[in-house]
């Protein structure tokens, strides 16, 4: 049974660290675009970076999830 809770997390972990990823990658392109605002970009790039932080804690949580199943 607690495996299936396990494999349950695993699996929530990994789909939020493919939204922070997707989240960056986008943020990561507005920062890049030349037509848009200073502050936009300054923006996207600071949440840019709080995407990676997200994505590498969700990674790290899939992880140990994975590794107790």
């Amino acid at each position: 049974m607690d495996s299936i809770k396990q494999g349950a997390n695993y699996v929530a972990e990994s789909v939020q660290q493919a939204t922070s990823g997707a989240q960056k990658t986008a943020n990561k392109e507005v920062a890049k675009d030349g037509n848009a605002p200073i502050g936009t970009r300054a923006s996207a790039a600071k949440d840019a970076l709080g995407n990676k932080v997200d994505e590498s804690g969700h990674d790290a949580k899939a992880e140990a999830h994975k590794q107790q199943m």
